[in-house]
């Protein structure tokens, strides 16, 4: 007997329910991760405020502050990438469309997530 699969399913090589708890999982670990994050975000850009740039460029330096920000905008770009899939999901309805959307999604999650790592990493390692 033959599966029953969406093409998008086909597609990804998932069937029904193959991936729910994973992604929802995913979904809520990183939320629970930008909660400390962004506090010491937040808390950082006021430590810093009206600074000049060779002091912001020292703070981001370090290898603690160098690492949480590179950590930040990696959750931040999976977070967001897990959310607007589910959206899509959810509010788009033919099966091309989902695809089109949740790649060019994905692709413009690493693009941005590799460029601000990459400018983060050079003003860290300068």
């Amino acid at each position: 007997m033959g599966e029953m699969r969406t093409t998008l399913g086909r597609v990804r090589g998932l069937g029904s329910a193959k991936e729910g708890v994973s992604h929802w999982w995913a979904q809520r670990l990183t939320a629970l991760a930008l909660i400390p994050l962004a506090i010491w975000f937040v808390a950082s850009i006021i430590s810093v405020a009206g600074a000049d740039y060779p002091v912001v460029a020292a703070w981001l330096g370090s290898p603690l502050n160098g690492s949480l920000m590179i950590i930040l905008v990696f959750a931040t770009f999976y977070h967001a990438t897990l959310g607007l899939q589910v959206v899509i999901e959810d509010y788009f309805h033919g099966e091309a469309t989902k695809l089109v959307l949740i790649i060019a999604v994905k692709a413009a999650a690493v693009l941005l997530g590799l460029g601000t790592i990459v400018a983060l990493l050079r003003l860290i390692i300068r």
